[in-house]
């Protein structure tokens, strides 16, 4: 899922047919289970990955067993969606295909495949994220202030601390002040133009994790963007580490230096093990473009 970017093409693989194609519109972002799979999936956690689809139901609906003589040769040898002879693969999810399997199975499907790669090709999906994905991520974010707002068991100076750590303000900036003193990237110092961001997302943690300081950076605000998005991240020793898929022009554009090795300075134990999460959990990890 962390692979996926805007403008890849989806096939939607169901009851033994590729039912439906799409195009990706944004990059994987963190969201709750959705309430209308009910029990499906009773063995997925509750909190997991999500990629905006635009999805199209196709009129020429393809079986691949149909097909398996023309397409086992190009079926890759890991993390396969087909078997040897055509079957769906129960343990994949979502995986990359190569490049000339998605090709003979879109000469399967035909002009409606052709039709969707020739519209995914004119448009700059490139900015669709964030019209699709922050809205989301703020709703999550809202649902779960409002239950430390609810939590008889937390008093009013707790509840705020908390609710303003989700911006970076407050006393979880207060302690992310006594770790760091700038933004590690840009240099700035000044505290007006800082915000104290999480490594371990807001969302994510305990209330102890939303107020350690060591679960902080001071960044400005664009680099706050690229580090709360999974744009950048950073090594435990301070290597700064560029995703894939940022926009390397922008980046430069915010200050960030692309065309060298970056060490912006080693971290804490207690910031390493939360950036490891930060690593892991929330950096965009394209490897190449489907």
């Amino acid at each position: 899922m962390r692979e996926v970017a805007p403008g890849d093409i989806v096939f939607s693989f169901c009851d033994t047919l590729i039912r439906a194609i799409g195009i990706a519109r944004s990059y994987c972002f963190e969201s709750p289970k959705p309430a209308e799979f009910g029990t499906a999936g009773p063995n997925w956690n509750q909190v997991g990955w999500r990629v905006q689809v635009e999805w199209k139901t196709l009129i020429h609906q393809v079986r691949p067993k149909n097909h398996i003589e023309l397409l086992r040769s190009h079926l890759p040898a890991r993390y396969s969606p087909l078997s040897e002879v055509g079957n769906g693969s129960q343990s994949i999810y979502l995986t990359d295909l190569p490049e000339m399997l998605a090709t003979v199975l879109g000469d399967l499907i035909g002009p409606e495949f052709h039709a969707l790669i020739a519209s995914a090709s004119e448009e700059d999906t490139g900015t669709e994220i964030e019209a699709k994905s922050v809205p989301l991520l703020d709703e999550w974010e809202e649902y779960l202030q409002h239950g430390i707002e609810a939590n008889d068991r937390l008093g009013p100076t707790e509840k705020e601390a908390l609710v303003q750590a989700r911006r970076g303000q407050g006393l979880f900036k207060k302690r992310v002040s006594q770790v760091e003193r700038f933004c590690r990237v840009t240099k700035v110092d000044n505290p007006a133009h800082l915000i104290a961001s999480h490594c371990k997302p807001w969302r994510d943690s305990t209330d102890d994790e939303r107020l350690d300081g060591e679960n902080g950076l001071l960044l400005t605000p664009s680099i706050d963007h690229l580090f709360d998005r999974g744009f950048i991240s950073f090594e435990g020793n301070g290597d700064l580490l560029l995703s894939p898929v940022a926009h390397r022009e922008s980046l430069k554009r915010m200050g960030v230096t692309v065309d060298e090795r970056v060490n912006v300075g080693a971290f804490s134990n207690g910031q390493k093990g939360y950036l490891e999460y930060h690593r892991e959990s929330v950096f965009l990890q394209r490897l190449k473009k489907r």
